[in-house]
């Protein structure tokens, strides 16, 4: 029903589907796929609703050249598909997730408030940046788990009341290169593996663990340097109380083309907190 009279349904596994798409582009394949997905949510919703549970992950690949072949653009459909089954609540994949959160939650002072507000806000920035479906996967994976790699640093360093010595932030600076190692050992994130890695890189070069400069930092990794500095300022934390939101606001401003992607920050200040910012940046 959400597709049209020229596609063709088959199925080709036991729970396994592919639909061929003649002539259409990459955003009408997204198109149709986030139509499937809609309607099965409606559908338990509706008549459905308690019934039935509907667990459908969704994927698409487009051929625009001759010479690709149709196998290579199943494989590509079917490897967005499996990162996108990682997210569903409801499979077997979001157990691993889970699993995975929960550890991370328990031996660092991350908290899954934290996690779910990082996500709320990068979903809102990743909109207005008109991000891929798939990317969008990916910054919802790196929001919650950008810093896995504490659970490598000892407490007295991560609840510290006061100031970190010198050597106690040598250590708290390997957690993103402890984090990259955990996500390439991890299937299910090695997507997100090197976005881990640069989350602590800053726009001029003075970020850490590489000292990556400008583009050269992975845009994902971009976002969530702006999104988990306001929370961390906004938050309270061992070694100070939480600053009101339009002083973290006016440090992203201030930091924005030295710490910060001027444009992700731009984008953060003016459409992400538009209600908490009453100037221009």
């Amino acid at each position: 029903a959400s597709c049209r009279s020229e596609d063709v349904v088959a199925r080709i596994g036991g729970d396994e589907f592919s639909i061929l798409l003649p002539q259409t582009s990459h955003e009408e394949a997204q198109a149709i796929t986030r139509r499937i997905h809609k309607a099965c949510q409606e559908y338990e919703r509706g008549i459905g609703r308690g019934q039935f549970i509907t667990s459908i992950s969704l994927g698409h690949a487009t051929k625009t050249v001759g010479s690709i072949s149709l196998d290579s653009v199943l494989k590509d459909a079917e490897e967005f598909m499996y990162k996108q089954k990682l997210l569903e609540r409801k499979s077997m994949h979001s157990s691993i997730l889970t699993s995975i959160k929960t550890m991370m939650f328990e031996k660092s002072h991350e908290t899954e408030e934290h996690a779910e507000r990082m996500v709320e806000l990068s979903k809102k920035i990743g909109d207005a940046l008109s991000l891929s479906d798939e990317q969008l996967n990916e910054l919802e994976l790196l929001a919650t788990l950008h810093d896995i790699g504490k659970m490598s640093i000892d407490d007295h360093i991560l609840y510290k009341p006061g100031k970190l010595t010198d050597e106690e932030w040598l250590e708290m600076k390997k957690h993103p290169s402890v984090g990259y190692r955990i996500a390439l050992a991890s299937p299910e994130l090695i997507s997100i593996a090197d976005c881990i890695l640069c989350h602590h890189e800053h726009w001029d070069g003075s970020g850490y663990p590489q000292g990556l400069v400008g583009e050269a930092i992975p845009l994902l990794s971009r976002i969530i340097s702006v999104i988990d500095a306001y929370d961390a300022m906004t938050q309270d934390r061992p070694y100070r109380h939480a600053l009101p939101k339009k002083a973290a606001i006016d440090e992203i401003i201030k930091c924005a083309g030295t710490q910060f992607d001027l444009n992700i920050a731009r984008i953060f200040v003016e459409t992400v907190m538009e209600d908490e910012a009453s100037f221009a940046f």
